[in-house]
């Protein structure tokens, strides 16, 4: 039996233009916008990363980090974005799983805060605990 697998794209550059593919049939994100900064993650030029999970060479989940996600609170940065996962993969503790990996990397390279926008009002993850 596979089991769930959690990385960071740079873990497997390999899969940069299948993880831009999977991102774009989720949110309707023009491919190359999240091409962009994949290469630009991978060329270590940020540290706004990518995690997957992958059930097998299958991606069932992911998000990513970037500066600010489309909110109008220019000073809430650094921002969770295009969190999914796959339907017959929910309520497994996958996004939360991937949401621990991603905040705790970021934290141990100084980035802090981290929000996540939920159409309301973004939240501080550091606040959370």
């Amino acid at each position: 039996m596979k089991e769930l697998t959690f990385i960071t794209l740079r873990d497997d550059p390999s899969l940069k233009d299948t993880a831009a593919e999977w991102f774009h049939s989720k949110w309707g994100v023009p491919k190359e916008a999240y091409l962009e900064c994949m290469e630009r993650y991978l060329n270590k030029e940020t540290e706004y990363g990518w995690y997957l999970c992958l059930y097998g060479n299958i991606i069932v989940g992911g998000m990513g980090v970037i500066e600010n996600d489309f909110h109008d609170r220019k000073d809430l940065r650094t921002n969770i974005c295009a969190v999914f996962t796959e339907e017959a993969f929910r309520c497994k503790g996958i996004a939360g799983r991937l949401l621990n990996i991603t905040v705790n990397n970021l934290k141990s390279k100084g980035i802090t805060p981290v929000y996540i926008n939920s159409g309301r009002k973004p939240i501080d993850l550091q606040s959370m605990g």
